[in-house]
């Protein structure tokens, strides 16, 4: 396991602290617009998400984008899926509450990234953190067009997982230059943000990401 993520090791935040999640789907121009938000030296995560492609499809995918990641230094993760993460040579693997056993993913990823949705549960994030995850993810905060349906979590769990964990917390949900400074001062060591990025009407990729 990569202990440099767990809060007990860190020795101050840097400034990559956004932790990336892709688009549903690559348009026409998104691994330029990749390489420029990853540029801009804010990004420590990029999660590759993509619910609707083959794994044949996704493989090819993933030796596109690391490449890009690698350039630059960003730990790449694959969601869901523990052996598309191996088979890819992925930093590690982001699971849900759904996506099996903890324990038997700590096993097979060894030493790479494991990553686990506790959404505002306090059990959820015991276990992640008994099971020696690298990092908690806690949310939905806000309404979140990634994911509607989301469960709701309050800022104050943030408080409690940093007093009681020590993986790094990913906050997520509907973050927003308006609102992502507040969950890092109540405990987030990364904001996941998506929609904001690939999906803002008014402004590209790379220009979205500078105002965080």
């Amino acid at each position: 396991m990569d202990r440099s993520f767990r809060q007990g090791s860190r020795i101050k935040r840097l400034n990559r602290f956004i932790y990336l999640i892709s688009p549903n789907k690559f348009y026409n121009g998104f691994y330029k617009d990749l390489e420029s938000v990853l540029k801009t030296q804010k990004v420590h995560f990029f999660q590759l998400r993509m619910k609707n492609h083959s794994k044949d499809k996704l493989i090819i995918l993933s030796k596109k984008v690391k490449k890009i990641t690698n350039k630059y230094k960003v730990k790449f993760i694959i969601n869901d899926d523990i052996d598309l993460a191996i088979k890819c040579k992925s930093d590690g693997c982001h699971l849900g509450q759904k996506d099996g056993s903890i324990i038997q993913a700590r096993n097979k990823l060894r030493k790479k990234i494991l990553g686990i949705t506790c959404h505002g549960s306090k059990k959820f994030l015991l276990d992640g953190e008994k099971n020696k995850a690298d990092y908690l993810a806690i949310g939905s905060f806000y309404k979140s067009k990634l994911k509607p349906f989301a469960l709701k979590a309050n800022i104050e769990i943030l408080r409690w997982a940093k007093k009681n964990t020590k993986a790094s917390l990913v906050a997520i949900g509907g973050i927003n230059p308006k609102n992502y400074k507040k969950l890092l001062i109540a405990g987030a060591n990364y904001i996941a943000i998506s929609s904001y990025i690939w999906n803002n009407p008014k402004l590209k990729p790379y220009q979205s990401i500078k105002l965080f």
